[in-house]
């Protein structure tokens, strides 16, 4: 029931992620608040992103569990040191882009400009950097519960499912420039293209 629970919520937390993130939800709330409302959206988007994910967090913590295993040091340690790198590498790739129009702080004094096409940096080593060191900091966790073990599956199922989503999205913003990007740059794993990821 636990492993059902953890999922569900992240299945549904990621449905309703996915579709704030949509044109189609967005023109939609713009219909509504109009062009100078929008001004907040990407800022409560964000907001209501953390907010929402904490209850799934709480699930994986406070559900009955039990322990798959614990790596001992000095493994555990190397592992320590990925995660820390990891860290290091999302903080770069986040960086790598407008970050405060990423948050959406920017469109609070400014009207919001068409997004640019960020293909330099960690970018041209792999598609999506902040997925791919979201994923390795989560992996390389030394301590594994059935519940982070779940609750890992899920996360990456979604990155996965989400990235295609997103790039449909990339794609009808930035037409045959993504297009080659895509083609020239892997998908989640650095220097493996099969087929344009």
């Amino acid at each position: 029931m636990n492993i059902f629970l953890i999922l569900l919520s992240l299945a549904l937390w990621g449905v309703v992620h996915s579709i704030l993130a949509s044109h189609f939800a967005k023109d939609m709330v713009q219909g509504f608040i109009g062009s100078g409302g929008m001004r907040l959206y990407r800022l409560g988007y964000n907001a209501f992103s953390v907010i929402s994910f904490a209850p799934i967090l709480y699930l994986v913590a406070t559900l009955e569990d039990r322990p798959l295993y614990q790596i001992p040091a000095p493994w555990s340690f190397a592992m320590l040191g990925g995660q820390a790198l990891s860290v290091l590498l999302l903080l770069v790739a986040v960086l790598q882009t407008d970050t405060l129009s990423f948050i959406g702080l920017k469109q609070l004094f400014e009207e919001e400009k068409p997004g640019q096409l960020v293909t330099r940096g960690l970018y041209n080593l792999v598609r999506h950097p902040l997925y791919l060191f979201s994923l390795t900091f989560l992996w390389l966790s030394p301590a594994m519960t059935v519940n982070t073990l779940v609750f890992y599956i899920g996360v990456t199922a979604y990155f996965i499912i989400g990235a295609y989503f997103e790039e449909r999205k990339l794609l009808r913003d930035f037409g045959e420039a993504y297009e080659e990007y895509k083609h020239r740059t892997p998908f989640l794993i650095p220097f493996l293209i099969i087929d344009g990821g």
